[in-house]
């Protein structure tokens, strides 16, 4: 059944395609203000419909992007004709973002939110060391690596395919935890954890070997320890064509040579 919605908003990065989209968009179809609006019309690269997943989180709002960037996959494909029948038929993706907590080593508290990945990383020329828990349960007691990262479903082919995680289904209820550079233990290539699970991760030797945490686009310097976990309160909402839809692509990315 065709969704029912009032009215679309366009939102557009700043590379010259997109903002050539917005002008294209804008002079054929009615539109009003993201405040406004009940579907966001997001023109860019993965990068630009993240930043717009986050300002829409728990607002109900659905995002549709469209490439006009240099990586696409979150993206559908741009076309300026009938856009308003492939909103309508667009299948829906709920995003639960994973909740990062952080404590620096001033001692304050942060938290921030990622729809991809939360990362931590080495911030000088030596190697971090960590320490690992999950659920309160130790098990890495010392992990010396450029970084750690957990990542979710919808951002395993991103950073985490990169570092050679493993890409999840997007119904997948799991995790991916994967180490960046693992230098010991050498043979440990990361975990899939159920996403239910809270990771802890205690930087050792913070003043000598300093640490930044990543959510997203989101960071914090020189922490102690993240805590984090899968926010079940926070929704974000993405629109993909039925037939190129986001499981289908994740579903893809695994058969590609």
């Amino acid at each position: 059944m065709p969704r029912a919605f009032r009215s679309i908003a366009f939102a557009a990065s700043s590379a010259d395609d997109a903002q050539a989209a917005l002008r294209d968009l804008s002079a054929r179809y009615a539109s009003v203000s993201i405040e406004e609006a009940d579907v966001i019309v997001a023109l860019g690269g993965d990068g630009f419909v993240l930043q717009m997943l986050h300002r829409t989180m728990n607002s109900g709002k659905l995002v549709y992007g469209m490439n006009r960037g240099s990586v696409g996959f979150l993206m559908n494909e741009y076309s300026t004709d009938g856009l308003l029948d492939r909103i309508a038929h667009a299948a829906e993706n709920s995003i639960h973002p994973l909740k990062m907590e952080t404590v620096d080593q001033s001692g304050e508290t942060r938290t921030e939110f990622a729809i991809n990945e939360v990362s931590v990383f080495r911030q000088s020329y030596q190697a971090a060391k960590l320490r690992v828990r999950v659920d309160g349960r130790q098990r890495l007691a010392e992990l010396i690596c450029d970084g750690l990262l957990l990542a979710t479903p919808a951002g395993s082919t991103a950073y985490n395919f990169s570092a050679h995680g493993p890409i999840l289904p997007l119904e997948a209820p799991l995790l991916a935890l994967t180490p960046i550079s693992a230098f010991r233990p050498r043979r440990w290539r990361g975990a899939l954890l159920p996403d239910r699970v809270h990771v802890e991760i205690e930087v050792l030797e913070a003043d000598k070997r300093p640490v930044n945490a990543v959510a997203d686009h989101d960071e914090v310097k020189s922490i102690v320890s993240v805590r984090i976990m899968q926010s079940k309160d926070d929704t974000a909402w993405l629109l993909s064509d039925p037939d190129h839809s986001w499981s289908d692509r994740i579903l893809a990315e695994q058969f590609i040579d």
